[in-house]
């Protein structure tokens, strides 16, 4: 009867002990501590691809032209750059919206937002003032 529980329980240990120990493909010895700031990826690497700078500093005002298109999520319009950047299109008012056509091209008016949540998941944000046929 002891010998039932007391050969699985041993085996656990042992199975146990040797995980904590493990070695990783380097040969090193994993310790189970959290990698120090050295050894992670450093934040001052290159965007990747569709990740736009801003245009200006946040808060001037600034005018871009382009093509507006429509994101991949519902509700994100985007203008995509004659010079290859492409913008998420941030309206506070539905008639500015309007008058941002997907197709069409325009002269927009507004400040980056570089800073901004958005579900959209493309284009840097900007917050449209006005809307210009171009």
């Amino acid at each position: 009867m002891i010998r039932r529980t007391v050969v699985p329980t041993a085996l656990f240990l042992l199975l146990v002990a040797g995980c904590a120990n493990s070695s990783d493909d380097a040969g090193s010895t994993s310790s189970g501590t959290v990698p120090s700031a050295a050894s992670s990826v450093e934040a001052t690497q290159s965007p990747g691809p569709g990740v736009t700078k801003p245009v200006k500093p946040l808060g001037s005002t600034t005018t871009i032209t382009g093509t507006v298109a429509a994101g991949v999520e519902p509700n994100c319009t985007l203008l995509k750059e004659t010079g290859g950047g492409t913008h998420l299109l941030v309206f506070s008012d539905e008639t500015l919206r309007a008058s941002a056509k997907e197709g069409s091209t325009v002269h927009v008016t507004g400040t980056p937002q570089p800073g901004m949540m958005s579900t959209c998941q493309q284009g840097e944000p900007f917050l449209v003032s006005s809307v210009t046929p171009g």
